[in-house]
């Protein structure tokens, strides 16, 4: 750059007496541009904003004055100059602010932070850039605003601290987004300090605090861990080797060096204007800079250089295309047309004095090129270290931060802490970045952030609510204490009811035996037997054929058992009956007849199973509902039969009907002679059958709703079908089975009477004792009744035993040989 270009622009310095603030303005050639255009408004052709933006923005809207005039800023970097349809002609080779908010908005999401404050200073450069980063937020997503204070111009030390006292309203808001003038954010930083805030507040400035000293001197506590942006740069040494050597005498003709002259050296160029007791010294003019002064390079002047080659370039490439090899302007470039010098400069690509290659976007725009500063504190020096940068996406190197305090961990600023696996967000409204944490309990997994769903019916929740997992399968194992008892029951009844068989078979043609009648008693046998066996189906572990089973033989059983009884208690019944009416003796009373009987009353109960199995065949199932407790981790799936509480009361309900008939001809039979062929025992069997089933139907019903519904249910049952069963054997068998074994001496037939004298006996009995059922227990202890018991009993053992010798067609000559008799 020539020395005559920088003779034309206004001192570029800092120093410790005197230092540009954002309100300072850097032009290139503006008293130059502004003169010319007094003269002659053809030979205007590009102006160079002054650096705050709100200076810019009037001069290049479209006007009567600066109507077509293409403008080059190199420091005004408000986002509304990217407006083409209203700052068309306006370009600049610094990065706008919506570069600069977009770089806070990832490093805020790269440091994990998601609530954060804004503070801005009054005026177009703050609010914009607060404007631009909350814009951008939400395009982004993820980072909300806890508060967004605007610092009021000319603001008083109070407003500092009501600026404080609003930050510190939410205390997990830590980060604090700063756009505002070197200042404001010193000030706003001696608040924070005298709140007693220090190490709370994460400071991320723009590029107006930069790696600036002047607003942290003396403040090095309070902005410890501060991350500051600063559009990539350069220093020029040919400026500063052309700077340093600038003098009163050599830098005439510019206005300004003069004023920057006397702040910079704390001196008085005139002895009129030092006044007394101010300090000031007269100016010597033998002073130097650098060496007199301290001094460093504004930042912004590879900005300046910039803007003035942009400018040359375009000028020279419009030259070339509009006056060929002519020198000087041609007539083609007198006027300058505007919007084709703008065209040129847009079109623009060249290497700037920094290195980085100067171009525009549509809007007139530079690229982003940012550094990213982190304020350090090591050892006792503070300093800004470049921790990364941005271009187009950001590069940062988080190792390399510091936090307040010296720490490596990242502070946090966040409104709500993550919610724990199992839980989900609900997000407080207004405030997405805000939430309550909510378990998913009972059966309910995280689907994902923000629902929680059932588990499917068959599954349950793992232990941290994430996902789900099959239910555990358990059924009634034969170790259980459930199945133990019941298996020790049918156990013994099973060697009992086969103790029984085996006497029976080995004395079946003593008087015992053939009174009892033979074939009802094996037939009674087998459904006491299959009661006891029903017992194991139970346990077994279900399956189709496991069910199958079940479905037969529970109800089975039992309905052989009573009709068995049945059709003795009805023979019972209707010998008596018919002997109050006649001496004949009562049809189908032979042991075919009573088979017969026993096996029609059974086979209806087949016929429900098969129709049973026709309409729904049987299968195993696994019920969920049985033990699903309020506590996920012990719910089970049962595995069990199709067999609901319904079907199980239509299966058993066949069999309880004929116990409850059977009860009913031992109740109408309870008045006949206490030895007369079972009728008594029979009757006391009943009795205590229906107290057991009686007991069973709250017990199995009552515990329906109880998650050990499957043990409770399978015990009762199978205990009540087994106390049954061990009831008929023992009211029914067991003294038999005493008398044979243990009295053989009363095995052994007893005197036959004739049939007629049974019937006699048998009306008789009913016409002198017709109170007889009244009395307690079914007593008949008349003296006629005492006199008859011996010769019935001897009588009705003759006659089953004669029955059983004699064919069925021949019934009526046995009866007139017995009358003979």
């Amino acid at each position: 750059m020539s020395a005559d270009m920088y003779s034309h622009s206004m001192p570029l310095s800092s120093a410790s007496s005197f230092s540009f603030t954002s309100s300072t303005c850097l032009c290139v050639g503006w008293q130059t541009v502004h003169r010319c255009y007094a003269y002659s408004s053809s030979s205007i052709v590009n102006l160079h904003p002054p650096c705050l933006s709100p200076a810019s923005t009037p001069r290049s809207k479209r006007g009567p004055l600066w109507f077509m005039i293409p403008q080059v800023s190199y420091a005004s970097t408000a986002p509304e100059l990217s407006d083409d349809t209203r700052y068309d002609f306006f370009s600049r080779v610094v990065p706008p602010d919506s570069y600069q908010a977009q770089t806070m908005v990832e490093i805020v999401k790269a440091m994990r932070w998601n609530y954060v404050s804004t503070v801005a200073s009054e005026g177009n450069y703050g609010e914009s850039g607060v404007d631009a980063f909350i814009q951008k937020s939400r395009e982004d997503g993820g980072v909300c605003i806890s508060q967004s204070v605007k610092i009021p111009r000319d603001a008083k030390p109070e407003e500092f601290e009501k600026v404080i006292s609003r930050l510190r309203e939410n205390p997990n808001a830590r980060v604090v987004i700063i756009f505002a003038n070197e200042d404001d954010i010193r000030r706003l930083l001696q608040a924070a300090k005298k709140a007693n805030q220090t190490g709370h507040f994460i400071w991320v400035g723009s590029d107006s605090w930069g790696s600036k000293i002047s607003p942290v001197l003396d403040l090095e506590e309070m902005a410890e861990g501060a991350v500051t942006i600063l559009p990539k740069r350069q220093s020029i040494k040919g400026f500063d080797r052309y700077f340093t050597t600038r003098t009163l005498e050599n830098n005439r003709r510019n206005i300004w060096f003069a004023e920057f002259w006397e702040n910079n050296f704390s001196c008085k160029l005139s002895r009129h204007a030092l006044k007394k007791g101010s300090g000031l010294r007269k100016c010597t003019n033998q002073e130097r800079i650098a060496n007199d002064s301290k001094y460093e390079q504004e930042g912004k002047v590879q900005f300046v250089i910039d803007a003035v080659y942009s400018m040359a370039h375009a000028l020279h490439n419009m030259h070339k295309e509009l006056c060929k090899d002519e020198v000087g302007l041609c007539a083609r470039m007198d006027p300058i047309n505007g919007t084709l010098l703008l065209k040129h400069i847009r079109k623009l690509n060249f290497k700037g004095i920094g290195g980085n290659p100067v171009l525009f976007n549509e809007n007139g725009d530079a690229p982003g090129r940012y550094e990213i500063y982190q304020y350090q504190i090591r050892n006792r020096t503070a300093k800004y270290k470049i921790i990364g940068n941005w271009t187009q996406q950001l590069h940062l190197d988080i190792p390399a931060m510091h936090w307040p305090g010296g720490g490596r961990k990242i502070p946090y600023s966040i409104c709500s802490h993550p919610c724990q696996p199992g839980e989900r967000k609900k997000i407080v409204k207004g405030i997405p970045c805000c939430w309550h944490c909510e378990r998913c309990d009972g059966f309910q997994y995280q689907a994902d952030t923000y629902s929680c769903k059932m588990c499917p019916f068959d599954m349950r929740p793992n232990e941290n609510h994430t996902a789900c997992r099959p239910i555990p399968i358990v059924k009634l194992e034969w170790s259980s204490p459930w199945a133990v008892i019941p298996v020790l029951i049918s156990v013994l009844g099973i060697m009992a009811t086969l103790f029984v068989v085996v006497t029976f078979v080995r004395y079946n043609d003593t008087p015992i035996v053939k009174a009892s009648g033979r074939e009802l008693s094996y037939v009674l046998l087998t459904g006491i037997f299959m009661c006891y066996a029903t017992t194991f189906l139970m346990i077994s572990a279900p399956n189709a054929g496991i069910c199958s089973l079940r479905r037969i033989f529970l109800g089975l059983g039992m309905s052989i058992s009573y009709a068995a009884l049945l059709t003795k208690t009805n023979r019972i019944y209707r010998i008596f009956e018919q002997g109050s009416m006649s001496v004949s003796a009562p049809r189908f009373i032979s042991p075919a007849s009573q088979l017969v009987i026993t096996f029609s009353l059974t086979s209806a109960q087949l016929l429900g199973v098969c129709i049973w199995f026709a309409v729904d065949p049987s299968k195993a199932t696994i019920g969920y509902e049985d033990q699903r407790t309020a506590n996920p981790d012990l719910a089970r799936g049962v595995l069990k039969c199709d067999i609901s509480d319904l079907s199980l009361i239509c299966l058993l309900g066949y069999s309880m009907l004929l116990m409850v008939t059977c009860t009913v001809y031992a109740i109408k039979t309870r008045g006949v002679p206490e030895t007369f062929n079972e009728a008594k025992p029979i009757g006391f069997t009943m009795y205590t059958t229906c107290i057991i089933w009686l007991a069973f139907i709250p017990i199995f019903f009552g515990t329906s709703q109880s998650t050990e519904k499957m043990y409770i249910q399978t015990t009762t049952l199978t205990i009540s079908v087994s106390l049954s069963a061990s009831v008929s054997l023992g009211m029914l068998y067991m003294p038999k089975v005493y008398v044979i074994l243990r009295h053989p001496e009363q095995n052994v037939p007893k005197r036959t009477r004739s049939l007629k004298a049974v019937v006699t006996a048998a009306t008789m009995s009913n016409k002198f004792n017709p109170k007889a059922g009244l009395r307690p227990n079914g007593e008949a202890k008349t003296e006629l009744c005492d006199s008859l018991e011996t010769q019935v009993e001897d009588q009705i053992q003759f006659y089953d035993h004669f029955l059983q010798l004699s064919p069925p067609n021949k019934h009526t000559s046995a009866t007139a040989t017995m009358q003979s008799r």
